[in-house]
């Protein structure tokens, strides 16, 4: 059992240190460039990390399970597919496309909503505001009060694009991760839970560096516009330059453009 538990440990803080790995911070430092929060940056590190895990251990314990073996073209597909994304975001962030959707699908004032409530047959909606001065009763008392508090803010672009950035970077780590934990556990039970916290460890380890990369563009975005955007171009032109890397390195020196795929877990 303290073998397990130690498994389960060195598990949990290998996904906190798998988060660091360069298109990682890449990608999500292009994603909260705009935030001026670091609590929703956190959050939307949160978010990859809930992407990255889905992915990992769907995929990784298909590897794990059913002994799932992908051909080195597929392999080497996945991990492209992180190198166009990053380009992706870095146009978008370069274009002005991200600044212009975060400010359009992202609320601008929830200070006031509608709550329809039923008593018996009769149903009725009154506004219902959460800031402190015009509040009608307990925030707390609301069923959704957690989630308007703490996602309604954010937007549904904002909370999706790390999901989904998150989702594709799993694709590509998945296999390596896998193959990794079926070298030191034979049982397919206990690689599945080791999957499963070294997840946890990946969106724990998201959070706090998401969060710790928000503080100088939510510290510059009110008093220092120009270095604002200057951080914001930068991370746009790292973001592109990373990508065209990576699938130079996948399409032409690994093979997968060239007919001759060369690909190995890593």
């Amino acid at each position: 059992m303290l073998t397990f538990t130690s498994i389960l440990v060195l598990g949990f803080f290998l996904g906190m240190r798998h988060a660091t790995d360069p298109d990682h911070v890449i990608a999500v430092t292009t994603i909260v460039s705009r935030q001026r929060s670091v609590k929703h940056a956190a959050i939307i590190g949160a978010l990859w990390g809930v992407g990255h895990t889905l992915t990992i251990l769907l995929v990784g314990s298909a590897i794990v399970v059913f002994g799932l073996v992908i051909p080195p073209r597929v392999g080497l597909t996945m991990e492209l597919s992180v190198g166009l994304m990053l380009i992706l975001l870095g146009i978008l962030n370069l274009s002005g496309i991200t600044r212009w959707m975060t400010e359009t699908l992202t609320p601008a004032n929830l200070t006031e909503h509608r709550h329809v409530h039923s008593h018996g047959d009769y149903i009725h909606n009154h506004w219902h505001a959460h800031a402190p001065e015009i509040h009608g009763h307990a925030e707390s008392a609301t069923a959704l009060s957690w989630f308007d508090r703490t996602f309604g803010r954010l937007g549904l672009y904002q909370a999706l694009r790390p999901l989904v950035v998150g989702i594709v970077h799993g694709l590509a780590g998945s296999a390596a991760v896998a193959l990794l934990v079926l070298t030191t556990i034979r049982v397919p039970s206990l690689a599945v839970a080791y999957l499963l916290v070294f997840g946890l460890g990946t969106i724990a380890g998201m959070m706090l560096i998401t969060a710790a990369i928000a503080v100088p563009f939510a510290v510059s975005a009110p008093r220092f516009t120009r270095l604002n955007h200057g951080l914001s171009i930068a991370s746009g032109l790292v973001s592109f330059a990373f990508g065209v890397f990576i699938v130079y390195q996948m399409g032409f020196a690994s093979g997968l453009f060239t007919g001759h795929p060369n690909w190995s877990p890593r």
